[in-house]
């Protein structure tokens, strides 16, 4: 056996090092997937690690090597399955181990902020791990032996936000504070930007002369000061209506749920699939409203019943929220676990490591990043709205959800169910070619049809009209006449998306972003929404220092508030964004006011457009259908497509028949055909053809590389010439087609000046080698930042 480990850093450097096994420990405890700290650096001061292999070579004669300082748990907390998956991730990637477990760990789980728990004769004592590093080699070998013996446990980290109090904002803006109170203001901004956070932290960002602030505003009622878990359980906590709750908690019988034919038939065939002798893909293509839930549950039942764990994946918060209270119902006594973004820190460490020493299958809701957690006997994942872009990470750690749940599947030859009524395009087109078998849910569940859908025509709608045509308006007032409700998705938040100078004509821009601020009256404030720099409003323009500004446009909250006025008397609006929910519990409030029939018209971003379900909602406006139609993006149409089905498919749930009235500009868009009759493989049909005509996805792999210095550094125009034509000369010998360098289409970011190339090829390996190229020749000191992004969901 060697003596030596190879082990990976969860901090920077992130690197692969090698640590010799410590004399004061014994040899054999040191195992592959077991967290360690380890000294680094000439200070030796602690890092966290991942031991990737604890049979490691033997280093070069003469190579002096440092020893590995403790084990922070006894059974390793990573399995070799997971530790592939890593090693898979960062070679697709282009990254080392670390820069993986840096971002798939809770944080929880990479400080080296560790205490021991020495125990024996005489009171217990607790000695951090600095310590113990600079204690005697006599010293070390006997907590060694004490270890080996059982005698000294490792406490858990303690997060502030678990031993400090933590703060939340208890109501939306406006805020009744004078604005002579700026530590007040900026205390309820931070809050309101950040959701809860510990007073620790809060005063850390702050300052501690935000203290009294903070203080006062707890004493109003603003601000709610308390423990961790009496804030966070206010989320995901109220039993609101949602899509298919209906659907899919059917009536019962002893084998499982009542099925329709079709759902029956579906399950059917995934129930083969998973018990097969090998790794299996179904595609679950089923209308709004088809009840696909039912053959989620249904599927989950079956895989518990094999001894195999399911994991149930959601885009949205919500959409876990509501697949959670669905499973608990349906599927009573089950071991279920929720995990998602929105939690603490400490909550999802709890459940990492419940499931890490777990060996008893259950089910794992949760969004993107459950995809990572270390399931005990996974046999079954499904991935409900496959199309959605929140699958795709693009910060920090790129991945692609669907590609990552595919590898898992592979390992433990399991079941992977792709579910959408407007499935991803690559995805329907490996159904069409039969790489994945397809079932299909073609009517709604209880008789109901798809509404009508019909086109507004808004080319000649001035601003001082608003947001709403005259026809689409009438529509909406007869509904409420009849004691009906209705949805308004307008993907686009804030009060007004633009600020135009009346004295100079000049646009309120973010100062690091060069991109227009949008105007947020209940805050008073100027946002950019891509940063999230803000400014108080009002505020002198940066050309003529002018104070008199035109709000442009029209976000949700101005479309909220001019309802308000156009509307008959009494009419109650709501609206739902993510401005309106940032406080805990305010997503499922707002949802469940609606559902009552508490509101009659509910506003709302993209957030609304999927996984509700309202009965009594028979209309449903789009109120500015071509938003996102015309981006420089080859998925604009199948994105505006999916959206709109998807938002139609919120009306005529009930026994009522629904109306859909999409508003645009641009009446005569091909796109607009197939989402008026929902026709999900007419539009199919004719977005393949134009793919394959110019050479996009699925015909062609593409990969996007990402390009960004500051804005005052000279040097960077001439490296992106000399890396554009090393690119190019090396595509050229990888059959790798490189477009650009191009700006970006948000030339400006932070600060930093933003670039980008576009490779086209037809394997990823050789997209890879190009990009290897360009960052081995780019420079070292970090002003300039290169990112490969596989497979891109956002072009800008």
């Amino acid at each position: 056996m060697s003596t030596l480990l190879s082990i990976a850093l969860l901090s920077p450097p992130y690197t692969n090092l090698t640590y010799a096994r410590p004399a004061w420990l014994p040899g054999s405890l040191w195992q592959t997937g077991m967290r360690v700290a380890v000294p680094l650096g000439k200070s030796g001061g602690l890092r966290v690690g991942v031991v990737m292999d604890a049979d490691a070579p033997q280093a070069p004669e003469g190579v002096e090597i440092k020893e590995a300082m403790w084990p922070l748990e006894r059974v390793p907390l990573l399995t070799p399955e997971y530790l592939e998956m890593v090693r898979q991730l960062a070679v697709r990637h282009l990254l080392s181990a670390g820069e993986v477990l840096g971002s798939l760990l809770p944080a929880g789980l990479r400080t080296s902020q560790v205490r021991l728990r020495v125990l024996g004769s005489g009171k217990p004592r607790t000695l951090y791990l600095k310590e113990v590093a600079k204690a005697s080699l006599p010293e070390r070998t006997h907590l060694g032996e004490a270890w080996a013996t059982g005698n000294v446990e490792v406490l858990d980290a303690g997060f502030d936000a678990e031993v400090q109090e933590v703060c939340v904002v208890t109501q939306d803006p406006p805020w009744p504070v004078r604005p002579s109170a700026k530590r007040q203001i900026e205390v309820l901004e931070y809050l309101w930007d950040n959701g809860a956070v510990s007073r620790k932290i809060l005063l850390g960002q702050c300052g501690a002369q935000a203290s009294q602030a903070l203080n006062a505003l707890a004493e109003r009622g603003l601000v709610a000061v308390g423990p961790l878990e009496s804030l966070s359980s206010l989320a995901c906590s109220c039993p609101v209506q949602t899509e298919e709750d209906a659907d899919a908690l059917l009536p019962m019988h002893d084998a499982g749920f009542v099925l329709t034919p079709a759902q029956q038939e579906a399950v059917d065939e995934f129930t083969g699939a998973l018990d097969s002798e090998f790794p299996e893909t179904r595609l679950l293509f089923g209308i709004t409203g088809s009840g696909k839930t039912a053959v989620y549950l249904e599927l989950a039942a079956r895989t518990l019943q094999r001894r195999k764990s399911v994991l149930l994946l959601a885009p949205e918060v919500a959409l876990a929220c509501k697949l959670e209270r669905a499973v608990r119902a349906a599927l009573a006594g089950s071991d279920v676990f929720l995990f998602h973004g929105y939690q603490s820190a400490a909550e999802r460490e709890r459940t990492f490591r419940a499931l890490a020493s777990r060996e008893a299958p259950c089910i794992i809701i949760g969004t993107r990043s459950a995809l990572f957690l270390p399931v005990p006997q996974l046999g079954a994942l499904v991935l409900d709205e496959e199309h959605d872009g929140s699958f795709k990470q693009d910060e920090r750690l790129v991945y692609q959800a669907k590609e990552v749940a595919h590898f898992r599947m592979q390992q433990v030859k399991g079941l992977l169910v792709l579910g959408s009524a407007t499935p991803d395009i690559k995805t329907f087109h490996a159904a069409r070619q039969g790489l994945i078998p397809l079932a299909r849910l073609a009517e709604r569940v209880g008789g109901g049809t798809l509404p009508d859908v019909e086109l507004v025509d808004i080319k000649g709608l001035s601003p001082s009209d608003g947001l709403l045509a005259p026809k689409s308006l009438a529509a909406l007032k007869d509904v409420i006449s009849k004691g009906e409700q209705a949805v308004i998705l307008l993907n686009r938040r804030g009060y007004a998306p633009l600020m135009y100078c009346l004295d100079c004509g000049t646009v309120a821009r973010c100062p690091h972003c060069e991109i227009g601020l949008t105007y947020h009256k209940g805050r008073e404030r100027l946002v950019c929404h891509y940063c999230g720099y803000a400014t108080p409003y009002p505020v002198t323009c940066s050309s003529c220092k002018g104070l008199h500004y035109l709000p442009m446009g029209e976000g949700t909250e101005k479309l909220e508030e001019g309802l308000v006025h156009a509307l008959p008397p009494g009419t109650k609006v709501l609206r739902l964004d993510r401005d309106s929910t940032r406080r805990p519990g305010r997503m499922e409030a707002i949802l469940e006011a609606f559902g009552k029939g508490e509101a009659q018209v509910l506003v709302g971003t993209q957030m609304l457009s999927k996984g509700h379900h309202f009965p009594n909602v028979t209309l449903a406006i789009i109120a500015d259908g071509d938003l996102g139609l015309n981006l420089p993006d080859y998925r604009a149409a199948e994105r505006t497509f999916q959206l709109l089905v998807q938002a139609s498919g919120r009306a005529g749930r009930g026994e009522k028949a629904g109306r859909v009235f999409i508003q645009t500009r641009d009446p005569a868009h091909y796109c607009w055909e197939f989402v008026r009759s929902a026709d999900y493989e007419g539009f199919f049909d004719e977005e393949i053809r134009r793919r394959e005509r110019r050479r996009y996805p699925p015909f062609v792999k593409l990969a996007l590389v990402r390009a960004s210095f500051p804005i005052d550094w000279e040097p960077g125009a001439g490296w992106l010439d000399s890396l554009t034509l090393l690119a190019r000369e090396k595509g050229k010998a990888s059959g790798v087609l490189v477009l650009g360098h191009t700006p970006s289409p948000l030339p400006l970011l932070r600060g930093r000046k933003r670039f980008q190339w576009a490779f086209k090829g037809q394997d990823w390996t050789s997209i890879r080698s190009v990009f290897h190229e360009m960052r081995v020749a780019a420079p070292r000191d970090g002003k300039l930042r290169l990112a490969l992004d596989i497979d891109p969901v956002n072009m800008l």
